[in-house]
């Protein structure tokens, strides 16, 4: 299983110098999952690169990680941004993963 970081989701739908970087990860482990901010940073991305056609794509996305997607807790996120000097934005896909590792 792997915490797809929104870059990560982004280049296998948008042609780019990461793409088959992104095609890899897929190819090593299909199953892919992503807290719940990651649409909000996909709709931020996909509008800023692209003005046509992000609604197709943002659908297919959608539906691909549909069931796959988590919350997580407010306090693991902050603390983790803190110790780390990241974004809060980041470390929800660090605190995903930690939170996946431990079930």
């Amino acid at each position: 299983m792997i915490v797809a970081d929104t870059n990560l989701l982004i280049y296998l739908y948008v042609q780019g110098q990461r793409t088959q970087e992104s095609e890899a990860v897929l190819q090593q482990d299909a199953v892919w999952t992503a807290p719940l901010l990651w649409r909000s940073e996909f709709r931020n991305v996909l509008i800023s690169l692209i003005r046509t056609n992000a609604l197709a794509i943002v659908d297919e996305a959608e539906r691909w990680l549909t069931g796959h997607e988590y919350s997580v807790i407010s306090r693991q996120v902050l603390e983790l941004a803190s110790r780390s000097g990241c974004s809060a934005y980041d470390c929800e896909f660090v605190a995903l993963a930690q939170d996946l590792e431990r079930r």
